[in-house]
């Protein structure tokens, strides 16, 4: 389950299923440093999206993946 809490770069090694999420809301530094460094709340913040939703994005691509695989 992905939280806040957990930066972009932990959220994509760990689930990289995640990264379309990422990209079609216009997130596309994942490589770059700050992403291992920044939360998802920050990340979120930082592009003026909502916390909430972008984690609920997530974690349904994640559950998307799980049920497809």
């Amino acid at each position: 389950m992905i939280t806040k809490d957990m930066t972009v770069g932990q959220v994509l090694r760990l689930y990289p299923q995640t990264v379309q999420v990422f990209l079609e809301l216009g997130m596309h530094c994942l490589g770059c440093p700050s992403s291992t460094m920044e939360s998802i709340e920050g990340a979120a913040i930082t592009h003026g999206r909502n916390v909430g939703a972008l984690i609920e994005q997530l974690n349904n691509a994640v559950d998307t993946a799980a049920k497809t695989n």
